[in-house]
């Protein structure tokens, strides 16, 4: 299906690891001008030129710290400069460690705080602007699963997740007047399959610090579809929700993309 996308320009933050990965390639088989801005500048060119071969018209990579708001007004810069405005934002850039809330403190909070939601803050009001000038837009957020039905061992990181479905929901009456929309998608456990879909920062580096093998094992088991997520399924559902031609009466809405761990009518 054309989704409408050739052309248009794309934000991934997070673009170089795991399910920025993913939505980057999907972005590139629909033919858009993709700005991948990540940390990982290395890993983050090997998956531009991945995206150059899947179909994307141009890639061009922003080293950005999301957390810092001059960076994000840089790259956002860059993506404007090369590409003419901001047609997509994707909010994907997230960071956890498995941890009961007793056992953490101030540094940790923090630390989830500017990454979850600081960093998504910084790059939903630069991209604003341009996109109310130009009359239309869409933003996506990666949240979770754990902002919906809360989780062990993910308290602060739920409760940032929690507070992007609010904000995506907010930003979404204030400014659907001016066409931009904004939507949330929420996956359940996703681990990239091989160590080439993770970036040096990524959370997954050492994935026996998230889970065991046999922890996998049962997550999978007690889900009705019966497997983990993987990065293209997230994908899938991002890059539909960014698509005017097919979700263009879409806005303010969070949709889990997790096998049925949870379902909230």
């Amino acid at each position: 299906m054309d989704l409408g996308l050739a052309g248009k320009s794309v934000i991934v933050t997070g673009g170089a690891s795991n399910i920025g990965r993913a939505i980057v390639l999907t972005y590139a088989q629909e033919h858009a001008k993709i700005t991948l801005a990540d940390l990982d500048v290395e890993q983050g060119e090997q998956v531009a030129a991945l995206a150059l071969k899947a179909g994307a018209e141009s890639v061009q990579v922003v080293k950005t710290d999301v957390t810092q708001l001059s960076e994000v007004e840089f790259m956002v810069g860059q993506a404007i400069q090369c590409y003419g405005g901001v047609d997509v934002l994707v909010n994907n850039v997230g960071w956890d460690k498995l941890q009961y809330f007793s056992e953490t403190g101030p540094e940790f909070w923090q630390k989830i705080i500017d990454v979850n939601f600081v960093g998504m803050l910084n790059c939903t009001k630069t991209v604003l602007e341009p996109m109310v000038q130009n009359k239309g837009g869409a933003i996506v957020s990666i949240s979770s699963d754990a902002s919906r039905q809360g989780e062990a061992r993910e308290a602060v990181y739920g409760g940032m997740k929690a507070a992007t479905n609010s904000l995506m929901k907010s930003i979404a009456k204030e400014n659907g007047r001016y066409g931009v929309r904004c939507n949330c998608v929420c996956p359940g456990v996703t681990v990239p399959d091989t160590d080439e879909e993770m970036s040096a920062n990524s959370m997954w580096q050492d994935k026996s610090a998230m889970f065991t093998d046999e922890q996998f094992g049962k997550i999978a088991k007690s889900l009705p579809l019966k497997r983990l997520g993987k990065g293209q399924d997230v994908a899938n559902a991002v890059v539909f929700l960014s698509s005017q031609k097919a979700a263009g009466y879409v806005t303010g809405q969070v949709l889990s993309v997790s096998g049925g761990y949870t379902m909230i009518g």
